[in-house]
């Protein structure tokens, strides 16, 4: 069982003319991709496996003027618009059933500026590469947690990453962004130029536009101190009582994640995912309760380059092509009876590949104001993923319905609200209100203004009101 469905509603591309079609195309610089065209499968594939859809047209875009054509190809036509950067979208949000694919993967620019530690990147580029070039001058901005994640998606769904403790999301980092609206109108936001939609970019979930660069500012960052602590699967209990009592303590530099996985050779773990952005020596001090708890298996925390802890979660999980489902929350505290549940869920993966994760989030991206941005989840608290992942598509309905199942036994122990990039979409739309928190009224305002027709409408919805 594949995820096939097309979010939103929106008209098919096989209804036109086969001349307005090939207009569209001669008035692209970038490629106009068909069904027909040999590379068409390869061209519609994203990071979900488990994702099957079939766009009539994908618009490999080169620039602001191929975005600007597209999009006005989509509206005018009333054509469900995809926007892809990374691709990286679990629910599949860079593709639909057929409509057109607005693929930013070609637009790849990437300027950094050490003087002013401030970057500008495309947006089609991945985190790796921005890291590679801010890396080259020992600076970087929050990232994510994988390297293949593009940087698009994450930035306006918010961004926790590795560093967001330290210097907040990637939204808070954020200082400027190029828009093409749903007019087709060019916009440049920042907190001087058109502030309302720079503040509803910043966490608002791809709603607004579609951005065609980002502008970031970037911070001194050498070698952190990285790595798992690995424990098996009958210590889990201990290790999640822990955890929960050892975050809290962490200063800003340190961060501390855990995940119930499969470890390469088999066996049922729990790891805690450890970091610290900072001296070496303190980040040692910080981390040493976690390293010496219980009876590790393995202790793989060692200092490493900022682009090594941002790949050290590509492999196996997050490569390219697997099959995903999952859920997501957030969690205000891990009580005795989330521990459970979680233990239970572990002993009972359907497959090796999937994994429940806690991301603690604490630190500088909590001390923003909840209304400072369209991002609202300003507060201690715990990002909680039940992701499952797997190779083989027709196994896809078991591991789907064990996702489906833990989650709905854990529900009682999370809070209604979920991180906007790890919404699913076959959430209730009440989560994705409760998500946007208090700034939901204000968003919907201005989407009306941005966005009056819904044509930016497959993605964690925000509708025009």
């Amino acid at each position: 069982m594949r995820t096939s469905t097309s979010t939103g509603a929106g008209g098919a591309a096989g209804a036109l003319k086969p001349e307005r079609i090939d207009a569209f195309g001669r008035a692209l610089r970038g490629a106009l991709i068909r069904a027909s065209d040999v590379g068409y499968d390869a061209a519609r594939r994203v990071w979900n496996g488990n994702v099957d859809r079939r766009p009539a047209l994908i618009a490999r875009c080169t620039g602001v003027a191929d975005v600007q054509c597209a999009v006005n190809f989509a509206r005018d036509h009333g054509l469900a618009l995809s926007v892809r950067g990374g691709g990286h979208s679990a629910p599949g949000y860079g593709t639909n059933d057929g409509g057109l694919v607005l693929d930013m993967s070609c637009m790849k620019g990437i300027r950094v500026d050490p003087a002013n530690r401030t970057a500008r990147a495309e947006g089609g580029v991945l985190w790796r590469e921005l890291d590679h070039e801010t890396q080259a001058f020992g600076l970087a901005t929050t990232g994510g947690t994988v390297s293949n994640t593009g940087i698009a998606g994450l930035t306006l769904g918010g961004g926790i990453g590795w560093l967001s403790g330290k210097h907040g999301l990637t939204a808070d980092n954020l200082l400027s962004a190029d828009v093409v609206t749903a007019a087709g109108q060019f916009r440049h936001a920042s907190a001087m130029d058109n502030p309302d939609l720079f503040w509803a970019l910043r966490g608002g979930g791809g709603n607004f536009g579609v951005v065609t660069s980002f502008e970031y500012q970037l911070h001194p960052v050498d070698l952190v101190l990285g790595g798992m602590v690995l424990y098996p699967l009958d210590q889990a209990r201990d290790v999640l009582r822990f955890y929960r009592e050892f975050c809290p303590t962490l200063p800003d530099e340190g961060e501390a994640n855990c995940g119930l996985l499969t470890a390469p050779q088999g066996m049922p773990v729990i790891a805690l995912l450890l970091g610290y952005n900072g001296p070496i020596a303190e980040g040692e001090k910080v981390l040493a309760p976690a390293r010496a708890f219980g009876k590790p298996i393995a202790d793989m925390v060692a200092p490493m380059t900022y682009g090594a802890r941002q790949s050290l979660l590509d492999e196996p999980n997050a490569v390219h092509g697997l099959h995903r489902y999952w859920r997501s929350t957030f969690a205000d505290r891990i009580s005795d009876g989330l521990i459970d549940l979680l233990v239970e869920g572990a002993a009972q993966f359907t497959s090796p590949l999937s994994a429940l994760l806690l991301f603690y989030m604490h630190g500088v991206c909590t001390r923003v104001a909840p209304n400072a941005t369209a991002f609202a989840a300003r507060k201690a608290q715990w990002d909680f993923d039940a992701i499952g992942c797997w190779t083989d598509g027709a196994t896809s309905a078991r591991h789907i319905a064990w996702v489906r199942e833990l989650s709905a036994r854990l529900e009682p122990h999370m809070s209604p609200s979920a991180y906007v990039n790890h919404i699913s979409d076959d959430d209730r739309p009440e989560v994705v209100r409760a998500s946007f928190g208090g700034n939901y009224t204000r968003l919907r305002q201005l989407k009306s203004v941005y966005d009056p027709g819904n044509l930016f409408r497959i993605n964690a919805n925000i509708p025009p009101g």
